[in-house]
């Protein structure tokens, strides 16, 4: 699994830094920054390793780079979709991921990576289905004489989290509930 997933600007300033897994020290960006300089644009590849066999997953965007860190010898195509998957669920939250958007935007993306990461291994990375969890939007306050009462409401919302399944649309009715049993 991925052990830590930093958000750094173009001078490699951490603007958001998340530790899944305690086997990484803090200041490890630093050791990314200076690997990051034995190599010119053209050189640069996407996964380096460094003496203590850190693996730097590195995925450049606008003036952004994303970097997974890993300390074990993971499934390169997974953390390297994980980052694109990452940039495209932060462009539906933001529409243009730059630096900017990422400072006014920290918690957002804090929340994010919780819920898209369970101890450095991708969960949910829908949009729609991260959309349901971390809403953006301001809510009214209910009004407790209101025809639904909290109660209900607060049934709907359990009803969400716990029936959420990400093919299947919303709000789907049957006439009949029936099914079939054969027994042998």
């Amino acid at each position: 699994g991925i052990s830590a997933i930093y958000i750094l600007d173009k001078k490699g300033r951490v603007l958001i830094s998340r530790h899944f897994r305690p086997d990484l020290p803090t200041n490890i960006y630093d050791v990314f920054n200076k690997k990051i300089l034995e190599y010119d644009e053209y050189t640069l590849k996407p996964l380096i390793k460094d003496k203590d066999n850190n693996l730097f997953y590195f995925h450049k965007h606008n003036d952004l780079n994303l970097v997974a860190i890993s300390r074990k010898n993971n499934n390169a195509v997974l953390v390297f979709t994980f980052l694109h998957t990452l940039v495209a669920v932060l462009e539906s939250y933001f529409k243009d991921v730059q630096e900017e958007s990422i400072r006014d935007n920290f918690v957002i993306v804090y929340e994010l990576l919780d819920e898209m990461m369970d101890n450095g291994y991708p969960q949910t990375t829908e949009i729609k289905l991260l959309k349901g969890f971390i809403k953006t939007e301001s809510y009214e306050l209910s009004n407790p004489f209101s025809k639904k009462s909290q109660l209900a409401s607060s049934i709907d919302a359990a009803r969400q989290v716990s029936n959420v399944v990400s093919w299947r649309q919303e709000g789907i009715k049957y006439s009949k509930n029936e099914f079939f049993l054969d027994v042998v």
